[in-house]
């Protein structure tokens, strides 16, 4: 083999050959996948815009007069707008003392309910008891139980104590009630702590109760964010308990002041809208400003590891 002598121009690499029809079919690709990604986009707007189409429909019937909605029928575009039907929905609803007692019922009752539900979770994830597997299952089965069902034996317990029509008084049903969700999601959560973080705290002396408050509940915010906003969303929507329950109107939460707008004869329909909207916008604000725990805490048991 013969050296190549300097100055002697360098040979080109060879091009490669393109098969014939491949600088065709790369434009179609990304064709057919901008497509797809249009078609996909259309198809999640579409989607969405059915999804939120009765809060829009809500929004339009809490702002025109009642005579304009009775005239035009509900899905058509208002000829009137007005604002003058939220202080009518307000003073109608009594929804100052509804409100009073409703954030009083979630001050008081999603704390507490989430605090007696991690405090089960964790016994249940981390700790060696007997019929532990057994106990979980009891528990969730809670889930099947529908509130009519114990409705009888609740009020009959709550009469032998005096509690009946009192804000105190449904308290524990409530909490009753929320602990086997609660329990499902948060024990999904305690298990990916790992348990060498654990072993190793107890090593150096702390106690469960340490570990629990100390290193459990600051791992485990995302979860207990999302089982707080679920719990509060569902005490503030709360009715049958109340309807059955509460009787007097200085103990009516929020849902049962919507029931002021329906009378034997007639209903006022744009009052009603107004009402609902003043019963869930601060929830609703609270669960947008929040998505993402909610999000975080109930993926967080699906993956192991």
């Amino acid at each position: 083999m013969t050296a190549q002598t300097a100055g002697s121009p360098v040979p080109a690499a060879p091009v490669p050959s393109r098969a014939p029809g491949e600088g065709r079919a790369r434009p179609a690709r990304d064709s057919r996948r901008s497509l797809a990604r249009i078609g996909t986009t259309l198809g999640a707007s579409i989607g969405a815009l059915i999804w939120i189409s009765p809060l829009i429909l809500l929004v339009i019937s809490a702002v025109r007069p009642l005579s304009d909605f009775l005239s035009n029928g509900p899905v058509s575009w208002p000829q009137e707008l007005t604002l003058a039907n939220f202080p009518e929905a307000w003073e109608a609803g009594r929804f100052g003392t509804a409100y009073l007692n409703s954030a009083f019922l979630l001050l008081v009752k999603v704390p507490l309910g989430v605090f007696v539900a991690s405090l089960l979770a964790y016994a249940l994830s981390k700790l060696e008891m007997p019929f532990r597997n057994a106990i979980l299952f009891t528990v969730v089965l809670g889930m099947t139980i529908p509130i009519y069902i114990a409705i009888v034996p609740l009020f009959t317990m709550l009469r032998g104590v005096g509690m009946t029509d009192s804000i105190l008084g449904i308290i524990p049903p409530y909490v009753a009630f929320g602990l086997p969700l609660q329990v499902l999601i948060l024990q999904a959560f305690f298990r990916r702590v790992p348990d060498e973080l654990l072993e190793a705290a107890r090593i150096d002396g702390a106690g469960d109760v340490r570990i629990f408050f100390r290193m459990v509940l600051p791992l485990s915010v995302p979860a207990l964010v999302t089982v707080a906003i679920l719990d509060g969303v569902a005490t503030w929507n709360e009715l049958f308990l109340a309807l059955s329950l509460l009787s007097s109107e200085e103990n009516q939460t929020i849902p049962l002041g919507l029931l002021n707008f329906q009378g034997q004869f007639a209903t006022n329909y744009t009052g009603l809208a107004a009402g609902i909207l003043i019963a869930v916008v601060p929830i609703l604000v609270l669960y947008m400003l929040l998505q993402k725990y909610i999000v975080g805490g109930l993926t967080a048991g699906a993956t192991k590891g």
